[in-house]
């Protein structure tokens, strides 16, 4: 029986990549649901080739342009936010690939959960925001959340058969563009050298975030909530060549690693076709063409945003939330050229001692949190 899949952010990095999957695999799986945020051309596109059962364009500007350009085809066409999260609990749906970008995933994710939708989730931001909130719903609702980010997906794969106990999580980083950079050169370095990653092809604002370290902070908070640790058993290593994709450590001290080269297609399938692993024609890796690998401590003085995301795992409460809206308006004005990149961890550091902290969030402290938390970092962005 084929998986139903509905796909939230088809247009995105991770999206497009999961189609790819799909595409090699249309016995494994059919597609239910595309949405997408801005990208009308590429969703019809998409469309077009999958013919799922609903479209859904977020953009409410762009409703006519993708209602009429699909008009001769039998699929329903809808738009909005909302839209977005009611098409999640559609009955045929068996699972949800969340690719939406930042805080935006969170509620669809939520009403999938409340429907009983199995989870690919890549859209970091819902455990980060709302990690207690999301994790116990899931157990209530008997829900898997099945991890996309590759760090994840390599935790989650070296778990697998295992009971022992995790005495620490080696959450592996590439450091991004500038781990070698002072931070006077930090200082001036502009938007297009940061959005240079050296392994990885993503969307703007994860490349960002891995530049400045802050997406490692934010699969860290991540990982917290996936696995069940504390933010003391989980260390950033530093690995350039992202061949080592993260690492778990055991009580017994044996140490269980998931290699592979930096592709986002296999953990992408992993999580898609879970428990099976399907044979697929990724390039191998090739361990007589490895010249090297190596490993190097996260430097958190140069790279701030770090630090601040293991002070808001500890502190729990709303402080995640306040952190990761901060961070979403500081990258939109580093990508606006509105702030340097230095100062975006100003911005970030400034709204999470400013911003109203609370310590027992229910989802409407959340919804409110992420609204006062926007408008203070807006404050200090000139």
């Amino acid at each position: 029986m084929k998986r139903n899949i509905a796909i939230l952010g088809s247009t995105g990095s991770i999206g497009t990549q999961a189609l790819d999957v799909i595409r090699e695999h249309k016995n494994e799986f059919e597609i239910y649901a595309l949405t997408a945020n801005n990208n009308a051309d590429l969703l019809i596109a998409q469309a077009r080739e999958f013919m799922p059962e609903v479209v859904v364009i977020a953009n409410e500007d762009k409703y006519a342009y993708v209602k009429d350009a699909l008009s001769d085809l039998p699929l329903k066409v809808w738009c909005g936010c909302d839209a977005i999260a009611q098409v999640v609990a559609s009955e045929p749906i068996n699972m949800v690939l969340t690719a939406m970008v930042g805080y935006s995933g969170l509620k669809p994710t939520i009403n999938a959960i409340k429907a009983k939708k199995a989870i690919a989730l890549a859209n970091k931001e819902t455990l980060v925001v709302a990690g207690e909130l999301i994790t116990n719903l899931a157990i209530e609702n008997k829900v898997p959340i099945l991890p996309v980010d590759s760090e994840h997906s390599a935790i989650f794969q070296c778990l697998n058969g295992e009971n022992s106990q995790i005495e620490k999580i080696l959450l592996t980083a590439s450091g991004g563009p500038f781990r070698k950079h002072s931070k006077e050169q930090l200082q001036s370095v502009t938007k297009k050298e940061a959005l240079k990653h050296p392994n990885w092809d993503m969307g703007a604002k994860v490349t960002i975030d891995s530049a400045s370290l802050m997406n490692k902070g934010l699969e860290m908070i991540e990982a917290k909530w996936l696995f069940g640790v504390e933010p003391d058993q989980i260390e950033v290593v530093v690995h350039p060549q992202s061949i080592i994709h993260s690492m778990v450590q055991f009580q017994d001290a044996s140490i269980i690693a998931q290699l592979g080269l930096p592709d986002m297609h296999l953990p992408i399938q992993y999580a898609l076709a879970y428990p099976k692993r399907l044979k697929s024609n990724f390039e191998r890796l090739d361990f007589f063409k490895l010249q090297t690998m190596t490993f190097e401590k996260p430097d958190t003085d140069r790279f701030r945003n770090l630090a601040f995301a293991f002070e808001a795992a500890r502190l729990k409460g709303n402080m995640a939330c306040i952190m990761n809206a901060a961070n979403e308006i500081a990258v939109e004005a580093f990508l606006h050229d509105k702030v340097g990149f230095l100062e975006m961890s100003d911005v970030i550091e400034k709204t999470m001692q400013k911003v109203s902290f609370v310590h027992t969030p229910t989802y409407d402290d959340y919804v409110q949190t992420d609204t006062e938390a926007r408008c203070i970092a807006k404050e200090f962005i000139k």
